[in-house]
């Protein structure tokens, strides 16, 4: 099977809606949340502008640990509560920061990074890891990306 990651036109709202309906049509009939991660990663990476990095983190019971991405390498574990990536999964709360720099303790996996956004994955009341977002540009996202991309979280976390 090939996919193609359709341009995306509309205002940015309407663009998300797209975008979820092809992560939608990427997982449907698949449940392993690597494969779901891996491809999703990279339909995120190539249809959104000014992103340098867009993956996951699954938390294996005591810390996060890397998986599926797009972009330079990442640092491989992140403890709760550190970071943005540690602040979204200890919180359950989506971390919007349009200045990383000002983010106190924030990890720097990739100096270029600028702004980050990081979903948390969470099923049944349990965290299955996070969802994150950077931008080499400051003040990337706003609240039209948090709720689409919390979109395409709960698309991910209903397959697996």
């Amino acid at each position: 099977m090939s996919f193609v990651v359709a341009d995306l036109t509309g205002d940015r709202a309407e663009q998300y809606r797209q975008l979820a309906a092809q992560a939608e049509a990427l997982v449907a009939g698949e449940t392993d949340r690597i494969a779901n991660a891996a491809n999703l990663a990279a339909l995120v990476f190539h249809a959104l502008p000014d992103v340098n990095w867009v993956g996951f983190y699954f938390y294996d019971g005591r810390e996060l640990v890397v998986g599926p991405f797009q972009g330079k390498p990442a640092c491989v574990r992140i403890a709760l509560g550190k970071g943005v990536c540690g602040t979204a999964a200890q919180t359950r709360a989506t971390q919007l920061v349009p200045d990383v720099h000002a983010f106190d303790g924030h990890i720097a996996c990739d100096a270029d990074t600028r702004s980050e956004i990081v979903v948390p994955l969470v099923r049944d009341d349990v965290l299955i890891g996070v969802f994150d977002l950077d931008s080499p540009l400051p003040e990337r996202f706003d609240e039209i990306d948090r709720a689409g991309l919390e979109a395409i979280a709960e698309i991910f976390l209903a397959a697996i």
